[in-house]
């Protein structure tokens, strides 16, 4: 990891409302960034299309937040007060360098779930809620319960 990731969820829980910051929420979305980009890389390896360290494709988790009925008002408001016009092109663009705005984007997403967070020891219902959420297009199982268990170990 290159980044402190509890202190860019405490840069970014200021842009939501109050009741999106919650330990399950922080470790979840800890654990999706570890399995995408292991919290270090903002573009996706071998020129492809995401961007983040929750590597969001324009078309894809970027578009579904900034039109999403839950989300929408919450991601034009984070955009504009990171400067970035709300359109899925210029968020897209700005994860590469904008981390808090990139966080904010995934804590939305992860919003739009039907169900309930998972605790420390629900590995495969943080799994699921990855899969629904972020459609991963070649999912990596077997490094999740790694990932999960640190990023469970990050929040305490």
């Amino acid at each position: 990891m290159i980044i402190d990731p509890v202190v860019l969820w405490r840069q970014s829980m200021p842009l939501l409302p109050a009741s999106m910051d919650t330990d399950r929420a922080m470790a979840e979305i800890f654990a999706i960034g570890l399995q995408e980009s292991r919290l270090i890389h903002r573009r996706q390896l071998n020129d492809g299309p995401a961007r983040g360290f929750w590597q969001f494709e324009r078309g894809g988790g970027t578009h579904g937040v900034l039109t999403h009925k839950g989300t929408a008002q919450m991601a034009a408001n984070i955009c504009r007060q990171r400067g970035v016009a709300p359109n899925a092109m210029d968020v897209w663009a700005a994860f590469e360098t904008d981390d808090v705005l990139a966080c904010c984007f995934a804590r939305l997403l992860l919003y739009t779930a039907p169900w309930p967070l998972p605790g420390p020891d629900q590995h495969q219902e943080g799994w699921r809620q990855y899969e629904w959420c972020w459609r991963p297009g070649k999912p990596h199982r077997e490094t999740w319960d790694e990932f999960y268990t640190q990023a469970w170990q990050l929040v305490s």
